[in-house]
């Protein structure tokens, strides 16, 4: 007899956790809610004067590589990039949450029968 209620609640908190994930999911989906935030952009700040010691080779090198991120940013924004990764690690989370959930209620089945 406990075998099977313990069956039972195994089999409802897989259930649950499954149902749980796939909303957050279907949430996500539709864009009601963002995806966790695993990975943040920072912005990246300057040491004023870094530019008056360098030489003239040094400069040109400064200026090909900010025209390089200017450019890049134009096509893929730096933040669509972040939301991206943040979809991937969501969606491995989530994967793991679903496969987790079916487990336990896959143990959950086996002690009711």
């Amino acid at each position: 007899m406990v075998n099977k209620i313990l069956g039972y609640v195994l089999l409802i908190a897989g259930l649950i956790i499954i149902g749980w994930t796939l909303f957050q999911s279907y949430n996500i989906f539709i864009g009601k809610i963002s995806a966790p935030l695993v990975f943040k952009t920072q912005p990246v700040s300057e040491i004023p004067g870094s530019n008056k010691n360098l030489n003239l080779q040094e400069q040109l090198q400064k200026q090909m590589e900010e025209a390089v991120k200017q450019q890049i940013g134009q096509i893929i924004p730096a933040s669509a990039i972040i939301d991206l990764l943040n979809l991937i690690s969501w969606s491995i989370l989530a994967g793991i949450l679903i496969l987790g959930g079916g487990q336990i209620a896959g143990l959950g089945i086996k002690m009711i029968k």
